[in-house]
């Protein structure tokens, strides 16, 4: 079996194609679990439950939900550097973080048990993608603080396959390394599945063994997912996942999954909310909210990603029953204001990369040095002059006019390593970019 076969076998029959109403009774009782415990472990989520009523865990249901407080990123920084950790100390075996501000990282402990249900569920979305215990799993995410590589490397180690740990960088080796190992699978940035396809194309070097990708670790869209595929000729495929959750594997897109991610809803509970805290209905994009059912170490209920997303149900007929999510659509915290309008980065994205004379290379400008008339700048590199049908084009998804520059050549900075950078803020003195003045 190849991965383009239609029919993709599930990792975890009874998780994943478990009946909806069993799994919400599932559901409900692991989250009476987690009250338990964090009720048990005092500190700030058990305040806050107690604040709200809830003296033991027969107090709540999924039903209970809205009306239970929230956790937000700004409460791990509250409590650097053990976070709201709610297992001992000897008890946890490993340590992963985010980076965050003023040097200070969001850090989340893992237990033994942590550890096992990332493997599960990261297992499940390469069985997903299409792999199997023949596939050799060529990994480019960074292994490190940084959850991406360790997450890809316990899942496809848990389904049986090869991994190859090569971590981010290293571009030449990299190209070596899939000419000689020949893997069918590719787990990278999609900002990297770009940069690797260009570079590959310029050694001359056909990537014939690659059919599937797993990009993540940064919002992209459709239009990205059409130049991975004509650069590297796979299926590129979404996965979504935060440090403060699990890491990779929290939702993930599947061949059959018609191009939304199946969210690990046996262990992360998602609401989507809007911007008062209330919830949304399927299809209309809201704030993405998790609830982690089983984890131990730093169990967390109702945590709010910053993350703007839509919900739906599973495919009609598909074996796999998960609630899906959309690609990601931006952040509460990246959306541009602009002259009163707002702007994710993720809808200018898509009009660029719609028009075939754009290249994957752009840089989205926030021009405020003056204040009172802010402006929106956008460096493409392209060829020809396609600059106005841009503007026009950004203006009528927008509502807002745009100055679209078109620069040579390796003007807009590659990353090797890391997120690629889309948007920069100008506030005075030197241009982001050259050429821009």
């Amino acid at each position: 079996m190849t991965v383009l076969d239609s029919v993709v076998p599930l990792v975890d029959v009874q998780a994943e194609g478990m009946d909806p109403g069993q799994r919400r009774e599932v559901q409900e009782r692991r989250l009476r679990e987690l009250v338990q415990r964090l009720l048990e472990a005092g500190g700030i989520q058990a305040q806050r439950l107690r604040d709200c009523g809830v003296r033991h865990a027969g107090d709540v249901g999924l039903d209970d939900l809205p009306r239970l407080p929230t956790v937000r990123k700004y409460d791990l920084w509250e409590h650097y550097p053990h976070g709201l950790r709610a297992a001992d100390a000897e008890d946890i075996v490993c340590i992963h973080g985010s980076s965050g501000t003023g040097g200070r990282p969001t850090l989340v402990p893992y237990t033994a048990g942590d550890l096992d249900i990332w493997a599960q569920v990261m297992a499940r979305a390469l069985g997903g993608a299409g792999a199997t215990k023949r596939s050799v799993i060529h990994n480019a995410y960074g292994y490190g603080l940084f959850t991406g590589g360790l997450g890809i490397h316990h899942g496809g180690i848990r389904l049986g396959a090869t991994v190859v740990p090569l971590s981010g960088g290293m571009t030449d080796r990299q190209i070596r390394l899939i000419q000689d190992l020949r893997p069918d699978v590719l787990a990278c940035t999609p900002s990297y599945a770009i940069y690797l396809g260009e570079a590959m194309a310029a050694a001359g070097v056909e990537p014939t063994s690659l059919k599937v990708g797993l990009h993540g670790a940064e919002p992209w869209t459709e239009e990205m997912r059409g130049q991975i595929e004509r650069l590297l000729g796979i299926r590129a495929l979404d996965i979504y996942g935060l440090s403060e959750i699990i890491g990779p594997g929290v939702a993930c897109e599947s061949l059959d999954s018609d191009g939304m991610l199946n969210v690990a809803e046996d262990h992360f509970y998602v609401e989507c909310l809007d911007d008062e805290g209330n919830p949304v209905p399927d299809g209309t994009p809201g704030e993405l909210v998790f609830t982690t059912l089983t984890k131990t170490g730093m169990p967390l209920l109702r945590y709010r990603t910053g993350d703007v997303a839509t919900l739906a149900g599973p495919v009609a007929g598909s074996p796999r029953t998960l609630r899906r999510m959309s690609k990601l659509l931006g952040r509460t915290d990246d959306m541009l204001v602009v002259r009163g309008v707002n702007v994710f980065p993720t809808e200018v994205e898509a009009v660029l990369l719609a028009d075939d004379r754009v290249g994957p290379h752009y840089l989205i400008i926030e021009d405020r040095r003056d204040p009172a008339r802010p402006e929106l700048r956008v460096a493409v590199e392209a060829e020809g002059d396609p600059a106005g049908d841009l503007d026009r084009a950004l203006r009528e998804r927008l509502g807002i006019g745009c100055d679209v520059r078109v620069v040579p050549a390796g003007t807009v900075p590659r990353v090797e390593v890391g997120k690629a950078r889309r948007v920069a803020r100008w506030t005075g003195g030197e241009a982001p970019l050259p050429g821009l003045d």
